[in-house]
């Protein structure tokens, strides 16, 4: 079964102090090439996730600018696919990622996670989109230029999009570039289910109903999102699928949980996968790309159809590319 995964990490961890990584093959990341092709990737979201300035120091050893680091992964992700161009390609559009499986290449996506590097300007988004960026995840865990971020509290939870929020995401939409509203506050949430003419995505979220996590989604949220044509990316973390969020330990058997309260209650059209692979951590189940059949497998031992697995799958990712990236 080929599938879309809409959001990993991966490129982070070649920043790492001392890395050596290549994307071809490795055994440090939970993605490469060889191992999505093994699972029979379709397409993967590559996410340029932002880090803290802590963090930064952490794995890095030096705080990097924002646009420095953004040009440095970008690089790294095209001269690694340059290399093995036989297997993968990067898409800029729904056209590309159909003409690279004719031609027996998987697709490369290439998004940020954490808008504050766009610093207010539609300039730079459009700079962004340039480069080959076809999604942004509008905020991480902190308030930055397009609004707010989940949040336990909840005055910062129900704040909306600011001003250049708002106007971003009509620009973004003109652009086809993807809204993600994952690590959104919920009134930002409902602040672009208003605005945005095309379908957004929570990337890499879950059903709240299940696993009270902020970071997940509401069954009004679900259903908002369906209605907008949108999907939600399945989270293989821990602490967004377990009932107890301190819990460690991630199973399919939560994911098919999940996903059919998802499909319940906002339509067969609104799964997608999301991993968040090497960006999560704990015991996962499904621990590495080439692992991703596992959960088909389940979700056909569940008693969903063929056909709804196709759309959790890759179809209704791909439906979304075809409405949203241009």
């Amino acid at each position: 079964m080929k599938f879309i995964d809409l959001h990993c990490d991966t490129l982070m961890k070649t920043m790492e102090k001392g890395s050596s990584i290549r994307l071809l093959e490795n055994d440090r990341t939970s993605v490469d090439f060889k191992r999505m092709k093994e699972g029979e990737s379709l397409a993967q979201f590559f996410a340029v996730f932002l880090p803290s300035q802590e963090m930064m120091l952490e794995y890095v050893g030096r705080v990097v600018e924002d646009d420095e680091y953004i040009d440095t992964l970008v690089n790294t992700l095209k001269r690694e696919i340059d290399e093995n161009s036989h297997m993968i390609s990067l898409a800029g559009s729904h056209s590309d990622l159909v003409e690279n499986e004719k031609k027996g290449r998987m697709s490369a996506v290439l998004t940020i996670e954490d808008g504050r590097s766009v610093q207010g300007s539609l300039e730079k988004l459009r700079s962004y989109y340039d480069m080959g960026i076809r999604l942004i995840s509008l905020t991480w865990n902190f308030e930055n230029c397009f609004g707010y971020p989940n949040s336990d509290d909840r005055n910062i939870m129900e704040k909306g999009l600011k001003s250049f929020g708002k106007e971003g995401i009509q620009y973004m939409n003109d652009l086809g570039m993807i809204i993600d509203v994952s690590h959104l506050s919920d009134g930002g949430f409902l602040d672009v289910a208003k605005i945005s003419k095309k379908p957004f995505v929570a990337s890499h979220s879950n059903a709240r109903e299940i696993s009270p996590h902020k970071r997940n989604l509401t069954d009004q949220m679900i259903r908002i999102l369906g209605e907008k044509g949108g999907v939600a990316g399945i989270n293989f973390a821990p602490h967004f699928l377990q009932p107890d969020t301190t819990t460690d330990r991630s199973t399919v058997e939560l994911m098919v949980r999940h996903l059919n309260h998802m499909k319940n209650v906002g339509g067969e059209d609104v799964v997608a996968l999301g991993s968040d692979f090497d960006g999560i951590g704990g015991e996962l189940e499904v621990d590495s790309i080439e692992r991703m059949p596992m959960i088909f497998a389940a979700l056909e031992k569940d008693g969903w159809s063929q056909g709804q697995i196709e759309k959790l799958a890759y179809r209704n990712a791909l439906r979304v590319i075809g409405e949203s990236m241009k």
